[in-house]
């Protein structure tokens, strides 16, 4: 089974916080093939970052946040590059307005469904839409 995560959860595997354990017993448990797009990175990339900014984490503890998971993705996932068809899809579901999307969430949405894979994410809103949108996302 093809796992793609979100931010949210890549964050709780590569920091401590409160939903780390979690995150690191689904992987454990399931060890899914995971798939990781490039704006998944990004977007990790730019919340480590905020957490340096908000001093939840120390410049260096970032600099081996980024490490590990640079490691982590070369030698245990599939990395995907996002695709116009992933925009086209997210600004399709944020014009629907029955949905209470942002639009990173969207664009995680449309990657996901573009690869055929379950959905790896804690944001309880995403969970919900996702679902609506007939994208499979795995129990964390």
């Amino acid at each position: 089974m093809s796992v793609y995560p979100d931010a949210s959860y890549l964050l709780s595997l590569f920091t401590n916080d409160a939903m780390t354990a979690r995150a690191k017993a689904y992987l454990y448990r399931e060890k899914p093939q995971l798939v990781v797009s490039d704006f998944a990175a990004a977007e990790f990339a730019s919340v480590t970052a905020r957490c340096v900014r908000t001093a939840l984490l120390s410049k260096d503890e970032a600099r081996a946040v980024f490490a590990t998971f640079d490691a982590w993705t070369a030698r245990l996932c599939e990395r995907v590059q996002i695709a116009s068809a992933d925009l086209t899809a997210a600004e399709s579901y944020l014009r629907r307005l029955d949905l209470t999307l942002r639009t990173p969430d969207a664009l995680h949405i449309g990657i996901a469904q573009r690869l055929g894979a379950s959905l790896a994410t804690f944001d309880k809103k995403m969970t919900a839409a996702a679902a609506h949108l007939g994208c499979a996302v795995v129990k964390l």
